[in-house]
């Protein structure tokens, strides 16, 4: 077969995978992400309000509601919810916050037979092991520049 030939059937292929392709809901997609991830994001003002009110200091009621924000987001992943919930809200469960946990937690839960160390521990940080690799490489560096230029 002629390189000609082989360019030809790769453009006819390419033609017939685009007319079957489905194309995804973009706008049914883009609603929900932007009111599931608004409602993640209002839940978490609601609950530093709600720590605001019992008396606890801004800094540490931005902590509390962070860390109710990840424990909630764990249980839900661990009970199955948070995948079923994605599956709707599309992007709009990556909130940062929520979707970190969710990434620690799903490997966690699906390596678990392999045994704490090498399923659990080992597997846990598949996902969110680039990002705290980069986050930590990202923090050395800029304090680094901010220690030597200040």
């Amino acid at each position: 077969m002629k390189a000609s030939e082989h360019e030809m059937q790769k453009k006819i292929y390419s033609q017939m995978v685009a007319r079957i392709k489905p194309k995804p809901p973009l706008v049914r997609n883009v609603t929900g992400a932007f009111f599931f991830g608004g409602a993640i994001c209002t839940l978490g003002q609601a609950l530093w309000n709600f720590y605001i009110s019992v008396g606890l200091a801004k800094d540490d009621a931005s902590a509390a509601a962070a860390a109710t924000l990840i424990f909630v987001a764990a249980i839900l992943t661990g009970l199955g919810v948070y995948d079923s919930i994605a599956k709707y809200a599309g992007a709009g469960t990556i909130v940062p916050i929520t979707g970190f946990a969710n990434s620690i937690v799903a490997p966690a839960l699906e390596y678990r037979r392999e045994g704490m160390v090498f399923g659990v521990g080992q597997r846990m940080f598949t996902i969110a092991g680039p990002v705290l690799a980069y986050g930590f490489v990202s923090a050395w560096i800029v304090g680094l520049m901010t220690y030597l230029f200040e």
